[in-house]
């Protein structure tokens, strides 16, 4: 069998058809239409089965009426029976005429896969209320609760708090009762990147 001859005026067109198909490897394909011909011109990672200078029956798309540049994002059948989300682009000539269809299509079965495990993993149903036996004492749970409401309230993420951030933050602690728990100053040091003396400075500036 011969090897296909490729129209010049169409090599920038295949050139994107490889880059596309290579940066979302092994997922997509990418099939280029010539609409003057009506025949698939190239196939880039071809998952369809399809075979260059097969029928395009895209005369449609030569149509004075038609307008869309894009067309899609819209899902058809894989000969697999695997998910496939294509979009198709109109390309034009200098002259504004239809000159080719570029055909992306992406595999979605393998991400539709993966968020099915993911949903069944993260399902809450399986969930019970903590035991109150194991964590009615549990002032590790009590401080993280209220660090990250205190954070959520003033728009904040704890690995860009400031020096003056952590302060007010270890007297709000402190207002909350945080520190009545064995260790606690230990653990909001750690929990805050700070060094336990500075802890105890804050806590002794309310004292004193």
């Amino acid at each position: 069998m011969t090897a296909p001859e490729f129209d010049p005026a169409l090599d920038n067109f295949r050139a994107i058809a490889d880059a596309i198909a290579t940066l979302f490897f092994p997922h997509a394909e990418v099939v280029l239409h010539d609409l003057r011909t009506q025949k698939v011109d190239y196939i880039a990672n071809n998952l369809s089965k399809r075979v260059i200078g097969d029928e395009s029956s895209l005369e449609d798309m030569l149509s004075e009426d038609v307008s869309d540049r894009n067309i899609g994002p819209y899902e058809k059948l894989n000969w697999d029976g695997q998910k496939i989300r294509s979009l198709s682009t109109v390309l034009r000539d200098s002259e504004g005429l239809p000159l080719a269809v570029l055909c992306i299509n992406l595999n979605i079965s393998l991400f539709e896969n993966a968020k099915a495990a993911l949903d069944l993993f993260l399902s809450p149903s399986k969930l019970i209320p903590q035991p109150d036996s194991l964590f009615r004492d549990d002032w590790q749970e009590r401080i993280n609760t209220f660090l990250h409401a205190w954070l959520r309230e003033r728009q904040l993420s704890l690995n860009l708090l400031t020096r003056d951030h952590k302060r007010e933050l270890v007297l709000a602690l402190h207002a909350e009762g945080a520190f009545k728990g064995k260790s606690a100053s230990n653990y909001v040091a750690n929990v805050l990147n700070m060094g336990r003396a500075t802890v105890y400075k804050h806590l002794k500036e309310l004292k004193g």
